[in-house]
């Protein structure tokens, strides 16, 4: 089976690929920002290995959600 090309997608799934590229450009910038912003001692682990994962893992939002569940420690 060969590739699918963008001209052979449908108006809805063409919609439905710029969402979710669009969904993943915006928590990649939240998860950066707030990296950036966060003194490392509120980091669980790097931040040099956050912002590789982040920014290198693709996976619809994985990456920038696992920063914010489990990169983050709580500040009481």
């Amino acid at each position: 089976m060969g590739r699918t090309r963008w001209e052979d997608l449908s108006t809805a799934q063409r919609r439905l690929v710029v969402v979710g590229v669009v969904v993943e450009a915006v928590l990649k910038i939240a998860a950066l920002v707030d990296l950036a912003r966060r003194p490392a001692g509120e980091v669980n682990g790097s931040k040099v290995r956050w912002a590789l994962v982040i920014t290198l893992v693709n996976s619809i939002g994985i990456a920038p959600l696992a920063y914010f569940r489990y990169g983050r420690r709580k500040i009481t």
